[in-house]
């Protein structure tokens, strides 16, 4: 492969997810500094944004339809999904954010049944509505036409009437000592509402998510979490957040 072909691969592979120089280099057999050099010449052109360490999509900050997330990383998805399940059998009441990771988890719980669900994802309540098993408290509000999720007052009034055993989060990004970042100010207040009524505190973002910071609006964290991410998730992602005190770091294994 020529440096040009080489360039416009990358220029594709970023559009899904951010990718270390490392990453890149294994992936096509060159040096980091040949991977540094097509960096630097896509960076030069506003193909892609330049990051410590690596690269992303220039146009990895506006916000996607779900429709499309749900095309991304879906082997990933499906393992974050296998290791959060781990979490659902002590019984209580499990809150489920919207979004594609969490309606992955959604699924898994339709199939296993025995258990009280409130969402405001029509993605995870399409999987769940019907399902002998399954107690499903749907938290109404307004939808959002990206992400399929209801936002809003009248979804923040429901949850703040719920204390729940765990919730499961998704994130557009998510970055250690920080917290969660989302497209929108509704979004992040109601996942901190989500947060504060909830025992345990679960977040599911695959590697590519991992300290992204594109979006404005953020939902913190002042009590011990956990991430549930991918084992495509390098070193230098994950050390941020290994040594932050209040996270736990759980790795699922993507199956070959």
């Amino acid at each position: 492969m020529n440096g040009t072909d080489r360039r416009a691969t990358i220029r594709d592979l970023l559009q899904s997810r951010p990718l270390s120089v490392a990453d890149l280099a294994r992936r096509y057999g060159v040096s980091e500094s040949t991977i540094r050099r097509d960096l630097s010449r896509l960076s030069a052109s506003g193909e892609i944004v330049r990051t410590y360490g690596g690269a992303l999509s220039s146009a990895v900050g506006e916000e996607q339809p779900l429709q499309e997330r749900e095309l991304l990383a879906r082997r990933e998805k499906a393992a974050i999904a296998r290791a959060a399940e781990e979490h659902t059998t002590g019984g209580g009441l499990l809150l489920l954010d919207a979004g594609t990771t969490v309606g992955a988890l959604a699924s898994r719980l339709a199939a296993r049944g025995g258990v009280t669900v409130a969402t405001p994802g029509l993605t995870s309540i399409n999987e769940l509505a019907g399902v002998p098993g399954v107690e499903l408290i749907v938290l109404g509000g307004t939808v959002r036409q990206l992400s399929l999720g209801m936002v809003g007052p009248l979804t923040e009034a429901a949850v703040s009437r719920l204390t729940a055993a765990a919730v499961f989060l998704g994130a557009d990004g998510v970055v250690a000592g920080r917290g969660i970042c989302e497209a929108r100010p509704e979004q992040a207040a109601l996942k901190e509402l989500m947060i504060n009524r909830s025992g345990a505190v679960y977040v599911l973002a695959d590697a590519g998510k991992l300290g992204r910071e594109e979006s404005y609006w953020w939902a913190g964290f002042d009590a011990p979490w956990t991430l549930i991410t991918d084992d495509g998730a390098t070193q230098e992602q994950l050390a941020p957040f290994l040594a932050d005190p209040l996270c736990t770091v759980e790795v699922a294994e993507v199956a070959g």
